[in-house]
């Protein structure tokens, strides 16, 4: 049985701005106004972008005098990443049991006379 696990980081992954945004955080932390500076879209619409990040716990604020300095969450991203290796690793899994039901069927004798006498 396949379980819904906490998607709520995947989904505010979809976006490009959001990802924009997460790509810009990974070199270092910014403010809106740094952050807006360098995306094609307004300082509100950066804002309403940074909390939907922060709803999912990818990012975290602070403040600096009047500023509110943001910065991705390395724990809330390391759980993203342990979840997309495990499907990597089940996924390759699959493929290695794929081969290995290949191999062994087409070194059975049978099988292969079966395939020589139907091209």
């Amino acid at each position: 049985m396949i379980a819904y696990g906490d998607t709520e980081g995947w989904g505010a992954l979809a976006d490009r701005t959001r990802r924009a945004i997460v790509a810009s955080l990974a070199d270092r932390p910014h403010s809106v106004g740094e952050l807006a500076a360098q995306l094609p879209v307004s300082r509100p619409a950066v804002s309403q972008h940074l909390k939907v990040l922060k709803d999912a716990g990818l990012v975290s604020e602070h403040q600096e005098g009047t500023r509110r300095i943001y910065q991705l969450n390395p724990a809330r991203l390391a759980a993203l990443r342990d979840q997309l290796d495990s499907y990597w690793r089940q996924a390759l899994n699959s493929y290695a049991e794929v081969v290995s039901e290949d191999t062994h069927d087409t070194d059975q004798p049978d099988n292969r006379q079966q395939r020589e006498d139907n091209p």
